[in-house]
């Protein structure tokens, strides 16, 4: 059975400068018509650095959790910008004042594609050191910097202060890639 569905129209609902809300009107396999909410976003990267053996993360507070979160060093990719290597070294001089040698590009995946079409990239920072001059915050943008052993990240994973998609996801990174061969 064919399962695309056909795109018919939309209609903007929303444009911030985050977030953009369309409602689509799709056709569905079975010819009936269907309305899809979908939220346009310009996507984001994040970066995943280990320092002497711990994980670099921020704090922040999150307002649609309620909460503080600790995620990897991450942000969106604005308007106009088309290199997400670029964004990534950005990024983490402006959340951490570190700057990497090199960043390997370790792949990206959508983080909703329910509703979403926000991709965000991961980048590996295999070596990070201060920068000679700190981007700022944006001006709505309040962290603080945090580094993690192995059994710490696991605590704050159990308390469900890691608990964004990105940041799991480079845990299992850190996990599977990086733990395991300094182990053999």
């Amino acid at each position: 059975m064919e399962i695309k569905e056909k795109f018919l129209n939309k209609k903007r609902i929303y444009s911030g400068k985050i977030i953009n809300l369309d409602v689509e009107q799709v056709q569905l396999p079975n010819q009936r018509v269907a309305h899809r909410e979908v939220v346009h976003h310009h996507g984001a990267v994040g970066i995943l650095a280990i320092v002497q053996q711990r994980l670099l993360l921020v704090e922040q507070w999150r307002e649609p959790l309620r909460q503080r979160t600790l995620e990897i060093p991450a942000g969106k990719i604005d308007p106009g910008e088309t290199d997400p290597h670029a964004v990534a070294i950005r990024e983490l001089n402006e959340e951490t004042g570190l700057q990497a040698d090199k960043l390997i590009k370790w792949g990206g995946f959508f983080s909703t594609p329910g509703f979403s079409d926000e991709y965000l990239t991961l980048f590996y920072a295999p070596q990070v050191q201060a920068v000679s001059q700190k981007r700022p915050l944006d001006e709505d943008e309040f962290l603080n910097i945090k580094y993690l052993t192995w059994e710490q990240v696991q605590q704050q994973i159990q308390a469900g202060t890691i608990c964004d998609a990105k940041t799991l996801l480079a845990v299992q990174i850190w996990q599977n890639h990086l733990l395991q061969g300094s182990r053999s």
